[in-house]
């Protein structure tokens, strides 16, 4: 695969070296400042008349979008967009939530084994809330930027410390865990959380279709861990009967005005590994106009991702 021309300028901008190297495997100071590198450029061709061009994927009018692509072959990102862009993270946060829990307790119950597999799998929002109470809440994300030296990746505010969706994060930071997960966890961390995401359901346990983005737009297999918030507590279509609580969109609703990343907006995100051989990280971010439909937003994310993964052959 030649790295695309459009790729190859964003990728310009300076991106922290665990997208290209992975993290650390030991913790880093508080005060550790991030690294940074910057991609090389594309070589030019030989002939300017036989240079292939390619487009980004044109992000629709009134539509926030983030992404970065990592080659694990190449070693290196082939496209970015607003790589440290911060959004809410909804359930993507998730993640970090699940290496947390696994790498602070070496033996796990049936019972605690199975909330992680929900939560992963399903994107239960009751099985994370267990997790974030039991691990602290906000120290959660504390001690996860720390020890994989995620740049934009914060704790909510301390006006909302129960509300794990309100996290703050980039495709940046994304990438940067998928790596971490893939180059420097413990097996059993990287084997229990990658394992659950390659067996990710279509239908959240509340009742929302997890088809859009990476599913719809890229063939099997991949791994995936998708987020969305904003869209009310009731799916416009019921994708699973065993529904069950409130999505974490019923508390976004009251919380205007507290300075979270576009809040008052729904926003859907994708993430995973894609392309044979999970060759690709992939992680597209997405804030949608304030009363998008969840269906019209589907479709612009979708379109994005298929955009962006075609790009990549």
């Amino acid at each position: 695969m030649r790295m695309k021309p459009w790729a190859a300028v964003a990728a310009a901008v300076p991106l922290a070296a665990g997208c290209v190297a992975g993290p650390s495997a030991g913790p880093a100071s508080a005060t550790a400042a991030p690294e940074t590198l910057s991609a090389p450029a594309a070589t030019p061709s030989a002939s300017a008349s036989t240079a292939r061009t390619a487009r980004p994927p044109k992000v629709p009018a009134g539509t926030t979008a983030s992404w970065l692509v990592f080659d694990r072959t190449k070693g290196k990102p082939v496209a970015t967009r607003h790589a440290h862009r911060k959004f809410r993270s909804a359930s993507v946060i998730k993640i970090l939530m699940a290496i947390d829990f696994l790498e602070r307790n070496r033996q796990v119950s049936a019972a605690d084994a199975r909330l992680l597999k929900i939560m992963l799998r399903e994107s239960d929002d009751d099985a994370a809330s267990t997790l974030w109470d039991r691990g602290g809440k906000g120290a959660i994300v504390t001690r996860m930027a720390r020890k994989l030296r995620l740049s934009d990746t914060t704790p909510p505010p301390a006006t909302h410390p129960g509300f794990w969706g309100y996290v703050s994060l980039s495709v940046h930071d994304i990438v940067r865990t998928y790596r971490y997960l893939l180059d420097t966890a413990e097996p059993r961390v990287r084997d229990t959380v990658l394992g659950h995401l390659r067996e990710a359901t279509p239908c959240g346990s509340d009742g929302f279709d997890q088809t859009f983005g990476i599913p719809s737009a890229v063939p099997r297999p991949f791994a995936v861990k998708q987020g969305w918030s904003g869209f009310g507590t009731v799916p416009p279509v019921r994708c699973d009967a065993r529904a069950q609580g409130a999505s974490i969109s019923t508390v976004a609703l009251r919380s205007r005005g507290s300075g979270i990343p576009d809040l008052g907006r729904p926003v859907l995100h994708t993430t995973g590994l894609v392309g044979k051989g999970e060759r690709y990280v992939m992680a597209v971010l997405t804030a949608h106009p304030a009363g998008a439909t969840w269906s019209s937003s589907v479709r612009r994310i979708t379109g994005l991702t298929k955009d962006l993964y075609r790009e990549l052959s």
